[in-house]
């Protein structure tokens, strides 16, 4: 009896708080069909990206165009699956949208507070419907974030508290965001926005500069100001001079 009576008062289990990195899958369509087929061409040529990762479906999109349509969320879990990802859960959907994601199984989380990188940013592309996939990585203190894989169009990094560093190319319409410093070992093509909150002493270093957009601490530079010959194409590293942007080769 006693041995019995040990067993039960000795905790077995716990609940902690965890933090972890998700993929968020922000949805521009509910029209399944279409999101399929802007799925196959944006992951084509990498089937195996995600290898199984936990996924957010954010449907904050669909609500700020009015868009409160149904949307079968086990339809919506099979496609998703079918490109190596497990959808977890739901975020920014009406209630009717909510009540039908538990139904499918899904979890309900809440809304993070957006990052705002760039107040003083350039006039938007127009929207298309293909989704665009990010990967929320909060970064311990002083930490650094390291993405080895290519980010594609439509795909989003962003390293919450650190540093971030990419070991492949960073495609056109592809973003990296870092509160702290970014590091990018291969062609920058995308958009590089470092110290989003405000820090002022991050940098931008990359071995190839073609980006389509860089940024520090809210000041910005696009692709429609031609590159100088010795920058273009170049290694880089960028940082703020009290509130000019300057680009400097690595030599």
């Amino acid at each position: 009896m006693a041995d019995a009576s040990a067993a039960r008062n000795k905790a077995v289990f716990e609940f902690k708080s965890a933090t972890l990195p998700l993929v968020a899958v922000i949805l521009k369509t509910a029209n399944l069909d279409v999101l399929a087929d802007a799925l196959d061409a944006q992951l084509a040529d990498s089937p195996d990206f995600f290898e199984q990762e936990p996924v957010v479906i954010d449907l904050s999109l669909l609500q700020a165009e009015g868009e409160a349509a149904d949307i079968d969320f086990t339809a919506l879990r099979a496609l998703l699956a079918r490109h190596q990802t497990q959808p977890i859960a739901v975020r920014g959907g009406s209630d009717a949208q909510n009540a039908a994601a538990r139904d499918a199984g899904l979890s309900i989380a809440a809304m993070p507070v957006a990052p705002t990188p760039t107040p003083r940013a350039p006039a938007p592309a127009p929207v298309s419907e293909a989704p665009q996939i990010v990967r929320e990585v909060p970064v311990p203190a002083a930490g650094t974030l390291v993405i080895d894989k290519p980010l594609r169009s439509g795909q989003q990094v962003y390293a919450r508290g650190g540093d971030v560093i990419v070991m492949a190319v960073v495609s056109f319409g592809a973003e990296v965001i870092a509160d702290g410093n970014i590091h990018v070992y291969a062609p920058l093509r995308g958009k590089a926005i470092a110290g989003a909150r405000g820090n002022t002493e991050a940098r931008i270093f990359t071995t190839c500069m073609e980006a389509q957009l860089v940024a520090i601490a809210g000041i910005y530079r696009t692709s429609e100001v031609a590159l100088p010959a010795d920058i273009a194409g170049k290694a880089v590293q960028i940082h703020l001079d009290d509130k000019k942007l300057l680009m400097e080769p690595i030599v």
